[in-house]
């Protein structure tokens, strides 16, 4: 007897291959936005996607829900608790976009030191007519202090490349020791005030938990070198915006580099996009053809294990297991 294939709800578009991978081992159902997903839950095994905030009240249409796949390495906008306790296994995708998003992060390190956005503006409408004055001119990144908060994965690929890259001397903050940062790459563990006082650039790593909600506020930019210059490519809620932008217009800091914000899309009447020493970037992480597709695919691989019951990396609930 053939047995059934499973169901599974695909809410993000997904590249050609990935999709006739997912449809050898089940029937796949593609579903737009928040209330699609939530119709098209009722009868499904599996879910696939990104970005939608994945909610109990959805669940409670989903009775036969048995593993949840994001194509993300965060997990912020799922209730991991809940899910363990109905038995549905989340997963997700971490290592196979560390590179890439630390290469974010250090576009954004290196476009705010040395304003390259602003200044690819400025000959773009048409101000070049002399060569520049110390008026136009950036800060160094070579050589400097990097302070990274969170030194995780994509911490780790960013402390490297200052270090072997660019020879800059980094500083973690961080719950634990690491080890191969600090052999490798002479990083040194310090406390967050430490990091604040003495980093050039502080880079924020963390994932967005309730402890790390609003880690960086007023208190901390009192702290921070005035010529400092604040990354954030983590989630946005890391920062309080607010505060943030306080502390730019009072020169504080000298800028910053933002790939994430406490609300996305970034409001077009934010303040921070009227701040020359703002580099602003709409959450690209990881967003290159070759990581977004490796991303999928992982995450694909990822769902029909957890389907098929042999998952063992990439879970984010492993404790679900015991409940499915």
């Amino acid at each position: 007897m053939k047995t059934m294939k499973p169901r599974i709800v695909a809410y993000k578009p997904l590249p050609d291959d990935v999709l006739a991978y997912l449809r050898e081992h089940a029937d796949v159902v593609q579903a737009d936005g928040p209330a699609a997903l939530a119709d098209a839950l009722g009868d499904a095994h599996g879910a696939i996607g990104a970005s939608l905030k994945v909610t109990p009240q959805m669940l409670d249409r989903a009775p036969k829900l048995k593993a949840w796949s994001t194509i993300s390495v965060g997990y912020d906008n799922f209730d991991v608790a809940d899910l363990t306790r109905r038995g549905i296994v989340l997963a997700h995708t971490p290592d196979v976009l560390t590179e890439s998003t630390a290469d974010t992060v250090f576009s954004l390190i290196l476009a705010s030191a040395r304003r390259v956005v602003e200044l690819a503006e400025w000959v773009k409408a048409g101000h070049w007519h002399r060569s520049i004055g110390p008026d136009l001119y950036g800060t160094d990144v070579q050589g400097k202090t990097l302070g990274i908060v969170g030194l995780g994965r994509i911490g780790g690929a960013v402390a490297r490349r200052a270090a072997l890259g660019f020879r800059m001397q980094v500083l973690y903050a961080n719950r634990s020791a690491h080890a191969e940062a600090e052999t490798q790459y002479g990083a040194r563990r310090v406390t967050l005030d430490e990091l604040l006082a003495q980093s050039d650039f502080v880079c924020l790593q963390v994932p967005l938990s309730p402890q790390t909600h609003h880690l960086i506020g007023a208190a901390e930019f009192t702290k921070m070198k005035r010529g400092a210059i604040l990354i954030n490519a983590s989630r946005g809620p890391v920062v309080d915006e607010a505060a943030l932008i306080d502390a730019l217009r009072a020169g504080t800091i000298r800028g910053a580099g933002l790939d994430v914000f406490e609300k996305e899309p970034l409001p077009a009447d934010s303040p921070l996009l009227r701040m020359n020493n703002v580099v602003a970037l709409p959450h690209i992480g990881s967003a290159t053809h070759e990581t977004r597709h490796a991303m999928a695919r992982c995450a694909a691989e990822n769902l029909i294990g957890a389907l098929a019951g042999t998952l063992r990396t990439n879970l984010v609930n492993p404790d679900a297991l015991a409940r499915a």
